[in-house]
């Protein structure tokens, strides 16, 4: 199994050289770069060299880029969506180029797939957010294959981006280039998550694996929470396996980044048991 960790583990830390080191010292064999600015300043070509070096001289390989989900604000954490969804089209063009700005990166670092939100959890399914949605992926999809990179759309919480509207999405469009990502925790807030993978199977991908109690978007290392892991690691096989793990934040101070580092091994040596651990 390759061992492909996201770094929305260190969401709320700046990733660096050293902490790419560290992730792959770890024993992980890829990642997929998270791209909030505060994290990973994707529009800094220096940040994005020492990155991609740091990575390829440890070996890690890039499997994906997770595509920004909000406005960058330099003093604090943004709350304001960038949305490809978005019914007012100023905001929407915003929206799509800042992920042709994360798809350009491609000139840098390898990597296969671009995972896209449709929107955000509060979205209703309604046709003029459908409609936004389809006026942005018609052009960036296309921008995106001239780079070699697939767009996945991913299942969230919420009406928008069910597993059902997501089919049905790429049904109505045409948009046949369009692939998805398979968010297990997502599913798992919504009901079923076998029933959600048999949905979405034939054009899944990637991965998102995380944990919760059904409640809340966690992002707990399985077993943790109440996902029947044995059934779905077995239904999961042979598909490239994301960790997507959330920080636990220390009451006095930022823990060691090895701290998380062991949650997240934990996490692959559970994968790899076939939930046995």
């Amino acid at each position: 199994m390759t061992r492909i960790l996201s770094t929305y583990l260190f969401v709320k830390r700046k990733l660096t050289p050293a902490l790419a080191v560290d992730i792959a010292n770890s024993g992980v064999n890829a990642v997929e770069l998270f791209c909030a600015r505060g994290h990973f300043d994707y529009r800094a070509a220096e940040t994005v060299r020492d990155l991609a070096g740091a990575f390829g001289d440890h070996g890690v390989a890039i499997h994906a880029l997770h595509a920004p989900a909000e406005r960058f604000h330099p003093t604090r954490e943004s709350a304001m969506p960038l949305s490809i969804s978005e019914p007012e089209r100023l905001r929407r063009l915003e929206a799509v180029d800042e992920i042709k700005r994360v798809l350009d990166l491609s000139e840098h670092l390898k990597f296969r797939y671009l995972v896209q939100h449709m929107g955000g959890s509060r979205d209703a399914a309604e046709p003029r957010r459908y409609d936004a949605a389809f006026n942005s992926l018609e052009h960036l999809h296309i921008f995106a294959k001239q780079r070699g990179v697939i767009i996945a759309l991913e299942n969230t919480p919420g009406e928008l981006a069910t597993p059902g509207n997501l089919r049905q999405f790429i049904s109505d469009t045409r948009l046949t280039d369009l692939r998805l990502c398979f968010d297990a925790g997502h599913a798992h807030l919504e009901g079923s998550v076998a029933a959600a993978f048999e949905t979405m199977r034939d054009l899944v991908v990637t991965v998102h694996v995380h944990d919760n109690h059904g409640e809340k978007d966690e992002h707990l290392v399985p077993p943790q929470g109440s996902i029947d892991w044995k059934a779905t690691l077995a239904m999961l096989s042979g598909l490239p396996m994301v960790v997507e793990l959330k920080e636990q934040p220390d009451q006095v101070e930022p823990a060691p980044a090895t701290v998380a580092l062991e949650a997240s091994r934990r996490a692959f040596d559970f994968i790899e048991n076939g939930a046995t651990a």
